[in-house]
Parts: C-alpha cells; structure tokens; sequence
C-alpha cells in the first residue's frame, strides 16, 4: 500500500509540475502575442503617415516646382517641341512661319451690256 501511495503521490508531483511548465509556456505566447500586436499597430500607424507623406509629396505643384529648380525643367511649347519619326528624322512641332505673299486677285467675270441682256431674253 505505501508502494502505490508513494507512486501516486509522484504522479501527483510529475502532474503539477507540467501544470506548472505548460502555464508558463502559456504565459510565454501570450506575452510575444501582445508584442506582436503592439508591432503590428506602430508598423500601421507608420504606414499610414508614410502614406499621407507620400500623398503630400506627389502633388502636382511641388512636382513641377522640384523639376524647374532641379531639373532645370521648363514647360512645353510648340516652340521648343521636336517630334521624331522612327527612322531618326526630326521634325519641329511647328512649321517656320514663312511671310505668305497676297494671292492674285481672282479675275472679274464677263458681264453683258444691260441691253444684250435685254435683248436675249
């Protein structure tokens, strides 16, 4: 009898130091859990004032003002745009304006004497 007492009570012993470990494994995960969503939630909120300084930085004025300063950009024209054909030719986006002489005067038609006309009738 003391034989199964003392078997039992090294079960009893073996059972509440796993109880123990796996409580402690428990509160393990639960911790690195919490971490987790904690680094999750500071990586969103980067994200988001990430994305609202990407926003700010892509609007069109800025965009243009860093190409003009930086770039040493300028707006198109058709005064300074060069179109290119595929075999390398390069044309002007306009045409020269060459002085254009007035046109001949187109010639009088032949009218009838008022009385021929009369007369034909």
């Amino acid at each position: 009898m003391a034989r199964i007492n003392l078997l039992l009570l090294m079960a009893v012993i073996a059972t509440a130091l796993y109880l123990v470990h796996t409580q402690y494994l428990s509160r393990q995960l639960y911790t690195e859990l919490d971490r987790v969503q904690q680094d999750a939630r500071r990586l969103e909120t980067d994200r988001d004032r990430l994305q609202v300084e990407k926003r700010a930085q892509a609007t069109p004025l800025r965009v243009e003002k860093l190409a003009k300063e930086q770039l040493q950009m300028r707006t198109t024209s058709p005064a300074i745009t060069q179109y290119v054909r595929p075999d390398g030719t390069v044309i002007p986006a306009v045409a020269p304006i060459a002085p254009v002489a007035p046109a001949p005067a187109p010639p009088k038609p032949a009218t009838k004497p008022a009385t021929a006309a009369r007369a034909a009738r």
